[in-house]
């Protein structure tokens, strides 16, 4: 029986972690930039539901800089454990 990679054992552990991470990150990155840029060109604070996820608004933008951080951050952890698991689980680990 074959081990299963490090990657997929803790594929949901990537998905969260990296989502939680991203997201966190990504809103600091909003608001800062909200914060040097102040509202500028938006007409449009966003809204609830469906209005807010339109990146032309205010809060959309946000929420998309959020979305991409999360997906950036799933992608950085699934190299990171591919890579990690290749290290551990090669024949010739020098010690």
């Amino acid at each position: 029986m074959k081990r299963r990679s490090i990657r997929a054992r803790s594929f949901w552990i990537m998905i969260v972690a990296g989502m939680l991470t991203g997201m966190g990150n990504g809103s600091v990155f909003g608001a800062a930039l909200m914060c040097f840029l102040g509202r500028g060109m938006f007409s449009d604070w966003g809204g609830w539901f469906g209005p807010a996820y339109n990146p032309t608004s205010f809060t959309g933008f946000i929420d998309w800089c959020m979305i991409i951080f999360g997906l950036a951050y799933v992608g950085i952890l699934s190299v990171a454990f591919k890579r990690h698991d290749e290290i551990e689980n090669s024949e010739t680990v020098s010690a």
